[in-house]
């Protein structure tokens, strides 16, 4: 049998969900385990690497065109759908939330999606948004590319108080009105996503460029991901 690299850099998909973004916004964010291997201990968004099948999913709604032509600037072909897709199942694995719409599936389900499909909808991902990448420093014992989805709580399929289908991957599951969520022991890139949806809580468009927090054994950067939406 293969030995996993866990060192090596999986693709990862994130999701930030905001409810009451025009009174009072707040944040859906869990505590990862004590023992976890990846940021024990901390609060974090829903979200976690993408899985083989995820590319086979077949969404209700795609993503925005340009949140397609952004995370595909660097990416192989079909992974902008498959980071969708992870997006709606790492959320409704950690947080019981449905990003969908009440369809059936056209043939069989992969394993990783019964539970989802299970409760009669389809993913969608015409709601999320594309808005910050960041690659995990090395050193670390995993490592991820990880895309930042926004999504408005008023586009859950779910009750979005209820979390009673959720894994135990998160703990202390709660929406954190950002105006407190620094009183949290967070993550450094957590920190700094926030203070880029903080500055943007009120625009519903998309941001005109993403940041890209790129990491490698030479130098830590900040980048501007644009993208150029395909023609028809």
């Amino acid at each position: 049998m293969t030995a996993i690299d866990k060192s090596a850099i999986r693709n990862a998909a994130t999701v930030i969900v905001v409810r009451n973004r025009r009174s009072n916004p707040s944040v859906l964010m869990g505590q990862r385990g004590a023992r976890a291997a990846f940021m024990p201990n901390k609060f974090v968004f829903p979200g976690g690497a993408v899985d083989a099948d995820d590319a086979k999913v077949p969404l209700a709604r795609p993503l925005p065109q340009l949140c397609s032509a952004r995370l595909n600037e660097s990416a192989p072909p079909g992974m902008a759908r498959a980071l969708a897709a992870a997006a709606v199942r790492e959320l409704w694995e950690e947080t019981g939330q449905i990003l969908g719409t009440p369809a059936p599936w056209p043939g069989a389900v992969p394993d990783d999606w019964l539970s989802f499909a299970g409760t009669g909808h389809r993913p969608a991902a015409d709601a999320l948004q594309f808005v910050f990448r960041a690659i995990t420093p090395p050193g670390r014992p995993r490592r991820f590319d990880a895309r930042f989805f926004l999504l408005d709580a008023d586009a859950l399929a779910s009750d979005p108080d209820d979390f009673s289908a959720a894994t135990d991957e998160l703990s202390h599951l709660q929406w954190i009105p950002l105006d407190r969520v620094r009183m949290f022991d967070l993550p450094f890139i957590t920190e700094v996503v926030l203070a880029e949806i903080t500055a943007r809580i009120q625009d519903d468009a998309p941001p005109t460029s993403v940041p890209f927090f790129r990491n490698n054994d030479e130098e830590s950067l900040f980048l501007r991901l644009r993208g150029t939406p395909m023609k028809d």
